[in-house]
């Protein structure tokens, strides 16, 4: 993969806002909770966005957190460690395959060059806390950590309704489709004619 120079401009000013949407403190919360989640073989990363980057780029440590989450089966057979970066970015891939069939949206996935050239690290966090989330959400005791650190996902309230309630609620005119009861046409004058206005007062 060809090195990249420094950005110049616009494209500098279109980095720089990406950059700024980057949370140190959720870096610090995603960090605890990969940790717990994958046990004592993950070591820490060091503490920057640099380092966040340089921990999760090899796709190891995300291809070892969407495996915990599944539990027995897991989505990702083998993961190895490899200074290719085709391997990594395969690795990376495999990682978004997974978490997406676990049920992150594609709105909340991020591109495997996101991560691997640094692009928006923003969107590699947006992903890890939609992850985090939908994993205390779904409660089924693979979730390791603390579930406060992650804000739980709503949920469908499905109601049952039957037959006979169905039939009644098709018989309801709905306020806003607008209704004429209570109408009347009295005092109102023929099509085509003037409204006649008469002053009966003396």
């Amino acid at each position: 993969m060809a090195n990249r120079g420094p950005a110049y401009g616009l494209s500098r000013e279109v980095q720089s806002k990406i950059d700024k949407k980057y949370d140190p403190e959720l870096e610090e919360r995603l960090v605890k909770w990969i940790i717990a989640q994958c046990g004592p073989n993950v070591k820490e990363p060091e503490k920057d966005k640099a380092g966040f980057q340089m921990w999760l780029k090899d796709g190891c440590v995300l291809c070892e957190l969407i495996n915990s989450l599944y539990g027995a089966n897991k989505p990702i057979k083998a993961i190895k460690t490899s200074s290719m970066a085709f391997k990594q970015m395969e690795q990376i891939s495999m990682f978004l395959k997974a978490a997406e069939s676990y049920g992150v949206i594609k709105t909340d996935m991020f591109q495997t060059v996101d991560l691997y050239e640094s692009k928006d690290l923003a969107a590699v966090q947006r992903t890890l806390l939609a992850l985090g989330s939908l994993a205390v959400t779904k409660n089924d005791g693979n979730y390791k950590g603390d579930p406060n650190w992650f804000p739980k996902k709503s949920q469908e309230n499905k109601r049952d309704f039957s037959e006979d309630q169905l039939n009644e609620g098709r018989n309801v005119i709905g306020l806003q489709m607008g209704t004429n009861r209570g109408a009347s046409q009295a005092g109102m004058t023929g099509y085509g004619r003037p409204r006649q206005i008469i002053n009966n007062n003396p």
